[in-house]
């Protein structure tokens, strides 16, 4: 069925009589987009309820009567059901209005429910009719960034020396202008069709008119022409300032009457921001988009900050006057702050969703079609705050956020059909142009004692390698009492400075973050301050790609921290679309106390010391590649490994020369020769230890090798896999410095560090490289606790590893990426580790662990029991 006859059999469904305002509505609705009349009888019959209908994995449909339809599909979405089932559309009315989801392309529908017919191509995949990829990069956008990014080189060409700030926000006025002429601010295209009729065809005059015309905006005065009269009195603070403005030519002239012809009103604000970042800065044209976020990840951050409580409080009032009423009152005290807001996609969000609230409180302050209140918003622009270091983002910022009052207005008229007054504007959200980092926040948004103040955003995160002079000084500022700071990534600044302002305080914070801050080394730096202010992590989303809707854009390893001063707080652990409620959640984001390991040098158990391999630091001159082994007597080589290598199986081999052999091996030329060059190599490096080893160029930085064999553990390992591969060698092979390596170990070590308890700490407790697991000897192996083992013990553990090593051998023929495969492990080689794992457990206690939470609540008591003897 095509796009052609959905929309015939939509229109025909609205046609005389109405469609039934019951639930077989939904039954006509998807036998309009082809689904054969079988499967509509077997959901009716299938089908318990008379207010919803679930189709597996395309929709559910629900008739909500009872509450606002918001708070409605934002439980449907939240709901267990719904990702057991999986449906694609979530879809929820009371036959007045229409709320749809689409769960697949982040894509959301709000409608009077009579325009459905107008609206029909947002479910076209139900009948199997996809948009193309350019529809998800809005064609509009594409469009007006490309014009803007025209003009301002234009713009730029003929003013070479003109002011960047006043530049800036003349770009912003002249958006604004577009923006108000094409959604009713203005009259319908007053100010391309003014700008067309009254200055020159050169743009001679364009400067001057433009400069009277800012000043009309600005100014409530009638004395003007009657060409400038006819626009409305705008205030709000955006034409407050007497700021030069550029000079024009014949072609850009033009190309502002151009960009007026363009459908600005299909632009929302939460992307209009990025779009205009993208036109104007010519390094991020390429990636059209790449700093836009989503509304359904910022949902993650603001929901369970604020907007859920605020919610659920909506619920709990009811009807009740009193209560709807305290509700307001205490929405009109909220504050708003994003102290690192880019384009404001957080606030305007933010900004979205309190007035949305706000119109459903109003819904409910309803006495038989009368009003019992004096109309009015009590959600202002005047509660929101941010700062940002990008002079142009925070112009943007403001108009932004003018434009989503606006647009929220006419969605107040579109539901109570009274429209607000568009103009003159009021003061607008307080963005601060500057350095974060060193802007004291309680300056940008004081922390009143009667003000309830949410800290939120996605600070820039910038790895310690990557910071540039100016911001290792922002973090010598931001933590300069933080020992070993230079170890944390960037971001670390705006949590250790955001928990110090919300302390003692109404307020609570919530930031994206790269999951580096919970993980590894960064946690006993960063955490312990911040837990010292007698703070506690609120909720948090564990790792998860953050991405955007730029064409191509890779997505970031993120998690979600929110941190709260109550102690009595509800603490929730968002993981996998599951929501779990905890009693503590601990800085690794895990279900814990605030147990936090430091690194250490040797086993806290009773284990052998394990080492990192060897490293080579010899520019490639001393490994070999397979055809070039042959060239060299088999004394002098040897087959090297580290974590790639032996997890998929390749063959790489590396020149291994003893002192004692150091004479015989340089009588071949071509050995020689490759000693030389590492000598070389070494001798110019800028590392000391480096230099230092140019005294002996024909070995790695060590020389370890085993007697009889050797346990390799790889660095990293795929998140998918329930094991890292771990596994015995030759004592002939080198272990790189790409995993870690025991000599010659005691067999049943295998079965310890192979288990299932011991994997469990490693994802708890080791670092992450992306969301792939990083073992750490330090953090992983070094701090994992392990009871002293009986001789008994020692003998089963051994007889596991024996088995685990056979099933492994019963499929040579496979690498270990495939044997470990999830999806492809052998039946056998599953058995063998289900039974290793039992006997591992046994060691820590005879009853069987209920769930995950259980065997790490018995680790950290095990480890703590430990640490205090050892301290």
């Amino acid at each position: 069925m095509n796009s052609q006859q959905i929309e015939c059999n939509i229109k025909g469904l609205f046609a005389p009589p109405p469609p039934p305002d019951s639930i077989d509505f939904v039954y006509n609705f998807l036998q309009a987009f082809g689904f054969p009349k079988t499967t509509i009888t077997r959901l009716k019959n299938s089908n318990r309820s008379p207010n919803e209908v679930l189709l597996r994995h395309r929709l559910l449909f629900k008739i909500e009567r009872d509450q606002d339809l918001y708070t409605a599909i934002d439980q449907l979405t939240e709901d267990l059901l719904t990702t057991k089932q999986a449906p694609r559309f979530l879809v929820v009315t009371d036959f007045k209005r229409l709320l749809a989801v689409d769960l697949d392309s982040d894509d959301s529908l709000s409608c009077q429910f009579k325009e459905l017919p107008n609206k029909f191509t947002f479910f076209l995949p139900l009948a199997g009719i996809f948009k193309q990829q350019i529809d998800k990069e809005n064609v509009v956008d594409v469009k007006v960034a490309v014009k803007i990014a025209k003009l301002h080189d234009l713009v730029e060409r003929d003013n070479p020396n003109f002011d960047r700030h006043a530049l800036n926000v003349f770009f912003a006025r002249l958006l604004f202008c577009f923006f108000a002429e094409d959604t009713g601010i203005f009259d319908k295209n007053l100010f391309t069709q003014s700008i067309a009729s009254h200055t020159q065809p050169d743009g001679s005059d364009l400067s001057n008119y433009l400069t009277r015309l800012f000043a009309r905006l600005n100014d409530q005065k009638s004395n003007y022409p009657q060409y400038l009269k006819i626009f409305p009195y705008t205030n709000g603070g955006l034409f407050s300032n007497q700021l030069p403005i550029p000079k024009f030519s014949r072609a850009s002239r033009n190309l502002i009457i151009d960009c007026g012809r363009l459908h600005w009103r299909d632009i929302t604000p939460d992307i209009f921001g990025s779009i205009m970042q993208a036109a104007i800065a010519q390094q991020d044209r390429d990636k059209l988009g790449v700093h836009y976020t989503s509304p359904k990840n910022i949902l993650k951050v603001i929901k369970p900050l604020f907007l859920n409580d605020l919610s659920q409080q909506l619920v709990k009032a009811g009807n009740s006057k009193k209560k709807l009423n305290a509700l307001l009152d205490r929405m009109e005290k909220l504050r708003i702050f994003d102290p690192a807001c880019g384009s404001g996609n957080f606030l305007i969000i933010a900004y979205q969703q309190l007035r949305r609230l706000e119109m459903d409180i109003i819904d409910r302050l309803y006495t038989k079609g009368q009003r019992i209140f004096h109309f009015g918003t009590v959600v202002s622009l005047k509660q929101f705050y941010g700062i940002e270091i990008v002079h142009f983002a925070c112009e943007i910022a403001r108009l932004s956020l003018y434009l989503t009052e606006h647009l929220m207005n006419l969605e107040f008229e579109s539901r109570f059909l009274k429209k607000p007054r568009p103009l003159p504007l009021e003061e607008g959200g307080k963005i601060f142009h500057g350095n974060a980092l060193r802007i004291d926040w309680h300056q940008i948004c004081p922390r009143d004692n009667d003000k309830e103040i949410y800290v939120l955003g996605n600070p820039p995160y910038v790895g310690t390698a990557w910071q540039s002079d100016e911001q290792k000084e922002d973090k010598k500022i931001a933590l300069g009492e933080i020992k070993n700071r230079r170890s944390l990534d960037y971001i670390a600044c705006w949590f250790y400075k955001g928990a110090r302002y919300i302390k003692n305080i109404n307020g609570q914070l919530a930031f994206v973050s790269t999951n580096s801050v919970t993980q590894g080394s960064q946690v006993a730096i960063l955490w312990p301050p911040i837990l010292s202010l007698n703070l506690e992590i609120s909720f948090a989303y564990s790792s998860f790609k953050w991405t955007n809707k730029a064409k191509g854009s890779a997505g970031v390893t993120c998690v979600i921290i929110g941190l709260c001063n109550n102690s009595n707080c509800n603490k929730i652990i968002y993981q996998q679309g599951q929501a779990m409620a905890v009693k503590n959640i601990s800085p690794y984001l895990l279900n814990a106390g605030n147990v936090i390991m430091i690194r250490k040098k040797n086993p806290i158990s009773y284990l052998p010391k394990i080492h990192v391999g060897n490293a080579t630091y010899d520019d490639g001159n001393l490994l070999l590649e397979p055809h070039e082994r042959r060239l060299f007597s088999k004394k002098f080589v040897r087959k090297i490994c580290g974590s790639q290598e032996y997890i998929n199986g390749k063959d790489r081999w590396c020149l291994w020369i003893s002192d004692r052999d150091l004479s015989e091996a340089q009588t071949i030329p071509e050995i020689k020769n490759r000693i030389a060059k590492v000598r070389k190599f070494r001798a110019n490096s800028k590392r000391a230890g480096t230099i230092k080893l140019a005294e002996r160029p024909h070995q790695f930085d060590s020389f370890r090798s085993a007697e009889n064999n050797l346990l390799i553990v790889p660095k990293v390992s795929s998140e998918r896999r329930p094991y890292i591969p771990i596994g015995f060698l030759d004592h002939n092979t080198v272990i790189s410095d790409k995993a870690f390596a025991l000599y010659d170990p005691p067999i049943y070590l295998f079965a310890i560090i192979s288990s299932a308890m011991h994997m469990l700490w490693v994802k708890a407790f080791g670092g992450k490289l992306e969301t792939r697991v990083s073992y750490s000897s330090d953090l992983c192996y070094n701090t994992f606790p392990v009871p002293k083992l009986t001789i008994t013990q020692q003998h089963q553990l051994a007889e596991c590893t024996r088995s685990v090593i056979e099933a492994r051998e019963n499929h040579s023929e496979k690498t270990l990426a495939q044997l470990y495969d999830p999806d492809e492990m052998p039946d056998n080689l599953q058995r063998a580790h289900i039974e290793l794992d039992r006997s591992v457990e046994q060691l820590y206690q005879a009853k069987p662990f209920a769930n995950d939470n259980e065997r790490l609540a018995c680790l950290l008591k095990l480890y703590s029991e430990m640490e205090k003897k050892v301290a």
